[in-house]
């Protein structure tokens, strides 16, 4: 992960934080060898109940159903046997949308591939959601709105939690 996607991945960590505050968020969680972004997770305790939140920002993966499936492969290997809910969201950068309108087959694919195993595995969620930031080339320009749109997608993870 380059630099600006640290950014926007931490951003989105303290926008999430202030947003949901009952869940303890974590940058660069490992479940078994995967790194996951983004995770909230919560005690039990309060109205949050046992909820584990993992969140993959798609910047310009190759392959973004990857790490999504490996997600819902550990849920229901166990890995997540502690919490009642788990909420996996996958946020997709602008680099998977089409300049033609719709989105990219990979894009497509990976969210096959999340509803499908969020249909299959018991108390897991999945959403997938567009993070409107086309990240920028090696030494491009930052996009000027990236933190509000870092923002609006803390807004919209917040709103399914």
């Amino acid at each position: 992960m380059g630099e600006f996607a640290e950014e926007v991945r931490d951003r989105l960590r303290d926008a999430l934080a202030e947003r949901r505050p009952r869940l303890d968020w974590r940058t660069e969680y490992r479940i078994r060898r995967t790194p996951v972004d983004v995770v909230g997770a919560s005690d039990g305790a309060g109205p949050a109940g046992n909820r584990f939140v993992a969140v993959e920002l798609e910047w310009r993966r190759a392959d973004p159903a990857n790490n999504t499936a490996k997600l819902f492969y550990y849920a229901d290997e166990g890995e997540v046997d502690d919490y009642d809910e788990v909420v996996v969201c996958q946020l997709f950068s602008g680099y998977y949308d089409l300049d033609s309108g719709g989105v990219s087959s990979k894009r497509e694919v990976a969210e096959f591939v999340g509803r499908t195993a969020a249909e299959s595995v018991e108390r897991v969620s999945f959403h997938p959601i567009r993070l409107p930031i086309d990240p920028p080339k090696r030494g491009g320009e930052r996009p000027e709105a990236w933190r509000a749109r870092t923002d609006e997608a803390a807004d919209e993870i917040a709103s399914l939690l």
